[in-house]
């Protein structure tokens, strides 16, 4: 029989990065369409942890326990999860939970095209803020410039909602929501750095922490009628849908897509790359779902962009390849 076809280290890097740009941007124009039907954010939530668990939690319990065979120190939370304890409860707070419950319950309140400055924008500018706090990286002037660019540009489109709150508007308070979901993810890329955690065992340990701490008490607060939940009268259609893109797509394929571009691109490279996501899903907002792009989405939009790319151009790849762990 004929040898399988080999894929060259060029060609993997090249899909992996086409991959990862398509299913970032995808995921915020798809969690804005899902704000207009059935499911509530904590329910989007809840389905985006179980569809992720089903490959994930396996995958961690397999890790854990072919470690123990040389160290039965090794892993937590039952045998769940391949990183220690107080690593896994604190990245899996803010990478497994809170990222998650903030973001999608902003796109209840302001439109995607928001989401896509504001959350890829301030996530480099609250990474940096956290590694110069906690890990004590320098803030070279080409990165400050870089970072002033961003808030700038969110500015720019967060500034005119806020502007706007004390008119019974309600865009601001997924504009918040928006930026409290990107330091959410910042506070898990320093914990990932601080532990030095890999991207995939990391993304392990944060599903299981979600799955452990968020499926059994939000199951038993929908089942008492208390959280307020439509899983079961939503259409099981949908269900499965947000599971296989939320759970399957953004977390664990993303997340492995990720990993595969930083080990062909580099980490500088890599976030350049991603850089994309800003326009590409605010066009997508456009396009597929109808919403308005004023001047100052625009402008925000460019600003933001720019200053990603000319702070990624001047780092050191040490700083980007810990701080940019998988996301989505």
């Amino acid at each position: 029989m004929p040898a399988a076809p080999r894929f060259s280290p060029r060609t993997l890097g090249i899909g992996a990065a086409i991959v990862t740009v398509l299913v970032w941007t995808a995921f915020i124009v798809i969690a804005r369409a899902s704000a207009g039907r059935s499911l509530t954010p904590f329910d989007i939530a809840f389905a985006r942890i179980c569809g992720a668990s089903l490959v994930l939690v396996p995958w961690g319990a397999w890790l854990v326990a072919r470690a123990r065979r040389s160290d039965p120190a090794q892993g937590s939370l039952f045998g769940l999860s391949p990183v220690p304890l107080r690593a896994t409860v604190v990245a899996g707070l803010f990478g497994g939970l809170a990222y998650a419950l903030l973001a999608y319950s902003g796109f209840f309140y302001a439109p995607a095209t928001h989401a896509s400055v504001l959350m890829p924008g301030s996530l480099p500018l609250w990474t940096a803020v956290l590694a110069a706090v906690v890990l004590h990286d320098r803030l070279t002037p080409a990165r400050v410039c870089g970072l002033a660019l961003i808030v700038l540009g969110d500015l720019l489109v967060g500034g005119a909602s806020l502007l706007h709150a004390f008119e019974g508007g309600q865009i601001w308070k997924g504009d918040l929501l928006f930026m409290s979901a990107a330091f959410c993810w910042a506070c898990y890329s320093v914990t990932a750095r601080r532990h030095g955690l890999e991207a995939v065992r990391a993304t392990i340990a944060i599903t299981v922490f979600a799955f452990l701490a968020y499926v059994p008490a939000y199951a038993l607060l929908a089942g008492l009628g208390v959280a307020g939940s439509r899983l079961a009268s939503a259409p099981l259609g949908e269900i499965a849908f947000q599971m296989l893109f939320q759970g399957v797509g953004s977390v664990v394929i993303s997340g492995i897509t990720f990993t595969r571009m930083i080990q062909y691109f580099g980490p500088v490279r890599s976030t350049m790359i991603t850089a994309l996501v800003p326009g590409l899903s605010a066009l997508g907002a456009v396009v597929f779902l109808g919403e308005p792009m004023h001047w100052n989405l625009i402008a925000g939009l460019l600003l933001v962009t720019a200053g990603i790319l000319f702070g990624v151009q001047r780092m050191r790849p040490a700083g980007v390849a810990t701080a940019a762990v998988a996301r989505g």
